[in-house]
């Protein structure tokens, strides 16, 4: 809980987190990674008994009031996206804490 800790230990703490946002650098995606398995129609393809041909990556990504975008992921950059997607999350989660550090030093009237 934030209301328990010092105003230094706020600081080194945010202090700590911007070390750990700027560790990341650009590789970061936004979005969900889909696995698909796609049936190709072709009379007597194995496709058609089985669960279809794949695994086919796809990066999903939603904005607000409009439809989702998929790009297809090539095998090859699969472990590469899902890395980018993981990290997205930790600076998300770094931001979200950063912000609530400093919304406790302006509850607290200090500087920011």
């Amino acid at each position: 809980m934030l209301k328990d800790k010092s105003i230094a230990s706020l600081r080194r703490r945010r202090t700590t987190l911007l070390k750990r946002l700027a560790a990341v650098d650009s590789q970061i995606l936004r979005g969900s990674l889909i696995e698909r398995y796609i049936r190709c129609g072709k009379p007597g393809c194995k496709c058609a008994e089985g669960p279809g041909h794949g695994p086919k990556y796809y990066l999903s990504v939603s904005y607000p009031g409009r439809r989702p975008e998929q790009d297809y992921v090539p095998q090859h950059y699969q472990k590469q996206v899902k890395q980018f997607l993981a990290n997205y999350q930790r600076v998300k989660q770094i931001l979200e804490e950063i912000s609530s550090i400093n919304r406790e030093l302006l509850r607290r009237r200090e500087k920011l």
